[in-house]
């Protein structure tokens, strides 16, 4: 019985890795930084471009290539490649670091026996030469019935045959994996990119609010919040239902307002709940202050003598009072307000504890997001330059300063204030030790990235949680999108997007990582006159099939949206174009303020959200729509079938297929079933 428990156990864990876990892709190296392009060329790795390797990993490897003394021309090939494939872009894809630590990479091995692959090449010339700390050695496999002798160099001393090697080592690539070919890896171009013909909006909400969050209990309700401090707990309806949202007004499930100042650039800005809300209760607030009028707003200037700004030198016209106003990040509770926090129609008003707290320097840029890792369950917090013009005091490349950065922060783990005041945090919360900069003594170990402007609105994409993607406001000419990746380098305010900012001096130290997509301020509705990019999502409902997959972000002014394809697969390469939008004529509440018109009044787009369906969201100045399926605006979309037509039913997944947890149950049910028959 034992036997077949463990059968049953790997059965379960084969199935819940290949249809549950997230795919992994981006360029991304082993330690799970970008890639960057080196001073000066690799002269032992032939690796070109953006690469994992600088000139002193480079060397490292050719001394640890010298040492394994193969004398055979083929497999010394081989092994170099292998080598060498910690230099490539997408090492991390290729040595699976997120399943643990692999002496090699995944080596390209294919299922059909007339073909030879790699894997089989790097047996055929490899099997009985001798070599010196073979990079195989460490594997756990072993011949049948042999025992692993760790000062054997042969391939043959640990497998038995060329199917056992690739087994080890070999696996082929897809649109979601990637394998080793003994060369730098170059991806598959895709299908032909074809815009959507448009994308259709209903209204379903009145009210303006800034954020947006899917309760974490799974239902279809969100929590919606707006920049005075009030935070309500709405319904969602249906696709096709017909209705609109149910929100009361009159009764928010949190009022702030009396510890958020609220002015034209300042309020709430961001909310997020625990993963475990459900459970814990626990949710946070991002918002800005004023001491002047609220004794609990109290905290460290963020211009202070480490970073070199003197708040008596700045300049009045800028900001009033340096650091009269503070940004804040609090935890509140909705524990006791009902017999589980799931039900909890309301929290309680009172902070359970200031979780972050920094005086700003000027009364701009202030980003204010926050959300969770859907991985790693740690808070991130999206900080702006401060706001002083063309950032004077060069806070974004600061890594001394937390002005111009994300943050990552865990909020599970809080030490003592003992603690924090010898580790001088800026509040409640621990460092994860695998943040860029947790050991630098010279860095803020909080930041997990820097060189941003102003980061307006962030997002993981659902279906690949690597994908961390921000928009960033410029300032005089280019707006931007960045994919975010720990201890990236933005390059504000030497750059501002891809072009080198008019102000800055040379400093060839910087070495950014250029945004995968932007506009110039030129390139928006002329007559706005001004332009502020406002981040979103890639959309992953089966709502509208035709943007599956498409990023979709907007700007606050001009009223317009694009959807960014990316072509190849897993390059992190997009396209964007301009898609046009209209408003469904038979939306729950009117979208126009245009008799017949289906041209929707937006106002000034603020923000975008996603909810449990995946559905997207954009939260206006003149409220609340849901994108909704193509047809219903008289756009044709050849993918939309007649189910997605129809829209869900009462008690189906919204996007009309088997969602990821419910396949989870399917496969855990079936499995349990399996176990109860091998018991009997």
């Amino acid at each position: 019985m034992n036997k077949h428990l463990n059968l049953l156990f790997s059965f379960i864990c084969f199935l819940l890795y290949n249809f549950i876990s997230p795919s992994y892709s981006l360029p991304l190296c082993t330690d799970l930084r970008a890639p960057t392009t080196p001073k000066k060329p690799l002269a032992f790795c032939p690796y070109n471009g953006r690469v994992c390797c600088d000139s002193s990993k480079d060397l490292q490897l050719k001394r640890l290539f010298e040492g394994m003394n193969i004398s055979d021309t083929a497999c010394s090939s081989a092994v170099k490649s292998i080598l060498c494939s910690t230099c490539d872009q997408f090492s991390a894809e290729l040595f699976m670091v997120k399943s643990g630590p692999r002496p090699v990479p995944v080596l390209c091995n294919s299922t059909n026996a007339s073909e030879n692959s790699f894997c089989s090449s790097v047996w055929d010339s490899c099997q009985n030469i001798p070599i010196t700390n073979s990079p195989f050695a460490p594997s756990l496999q072993t011949k049948a019935g042999g025992t692993k002798n760790s000062n054997s160099s042969l391939l043959t001393n640990f497998w038995q045959s060329k199917t056992d090697f690739c087994e080890a080592f070999g696996g082929n690539s897809d649109k979601d994996s990637l394998c080793f070919s003994g060369e730098q890896v170059t991806l598959k171009k895709n299908e032909t990119l074809q815009l959507p013909n448009g994308m259709c909006f209903e209204k379903i909400g009145e009210g303006a609010y800034l954020s947006v969050a899917p309760h974490p209990d799974g239902s279809n309700r969100a929590f919606f919040s707006n920049q005075a401090g009030k935070i309500w707990l709405a319904t969602i309806p249906n696709q096709d239902s017909g209705e609109a949202m149910e929100l009361d007004e009159s009764s928010p499930f949190a009022d702030l307002t009396d510890e958020v100042y609220l002015d034209a650039r300042f309020g709430m800005m961001g909310m997020a709940f625990h993963p475990n809300f459900a459970k814990n209760g626990r949710f946070f607030a991002s918002f800005n202050c004023d001491k002047a009028k609220s004794p609990s707003c109290v905290g460290r200037c963020a211009c202070n003598s480490d970073v070199g700004c003197d708040p008596s030198k700045i300049n009045p016209e800028d900001s009033k009072q340096p650091c009269q106003y503070h940004t804040v990040v609090a935890e509140f509770s909705a524990n006791g307000t009902a017999p589980s926090p799931s039900m909890a129609e309301k929290a309680k008003p009172s902070e359970v504890r200031r979780i972050f707290t920094m005086g700003l320097p000027f009364t701009a840029n202030h980003g204010g997001q926050i959300l969770f890792g859907p991985e790693d369950g740690y808070l991130y917090f999206m900080m702006g330059d401060g706001g002083s013009k063309g950032d004077s005091f060069n806070f974004a490349q600061n890594k001394n300063s937390l002005l111009g950065k994300i943050m990552r922060v865990d909020i599970d783990n809080i030490p003592s204030q003992e603690e924090i005041s010898d580790l001088g945090h800026w509040g409640n919360y621990s460092v994860p030790r695998d943040n860029p900069y947790s050991q630098d003594k010279d860095s803020q170990p909080e930041i997990w990235a820097l060189g941003l402007r102003d980061p307006w609105r962030c997002s993981f994409d659902s279906e690949r949680p690597s994908y961390f993607i921000c928009a960033d406001v410029g300032l005089d000419t280019y707006e931007e999108v960045d994919i975010i990746t720990k201890g990236g380098n933005y390059g504000w305010s030497m750059y501002e997007g891809p072009f080198r900012f008019k102000n800055a001096s040379a400093d060839d130290s910087v070495d950014p990582i250029f945004p995968v997509l932007g506009y110039s301020h030129s390139d928006v509705n002329k007559d706005v006159g001004s332009a502020a990019i406002s981040g979103g999502y890639v959309y992953r409902s089966k709502t509208d099939p035709c943007i599956y997959g498409s990023y979709l972000y907007g700007d606050l002014y001009a009223k317009n949206f694009w959807a960014a394809q990316e072509s190849p697969y897993n390059s992190g390469n997009f396209t964007a174009r301009g898609i046009p939008f209209s408003c469904a004529r038979d939306s729950p509440l009117n979208c126009s303020s245009v008799p017949n018109s289906p041209l929707p009044a937006l106002g000034y787009i603020f923000s975008f959200g996603q909810d449990n369906r995946k559905d997207a969201y954009v939260l206006t100045s003149t409220g609340v729509y849901r994108v909704v399926r193509p047809s219903r605006c008289n756009y044709t979309c050849s993918k939309e079938t007649a189910r997605t037509a129809e829209g869900p039913g009462p008690s189906e997944p919204s996007d009309g297929h088997i969602a990821k947890a419910d396949l989870c149950s399917v496969l855990i049910l079936y499995c349990l079933l399996l176990l109860t028959s091998f018991i009997l």
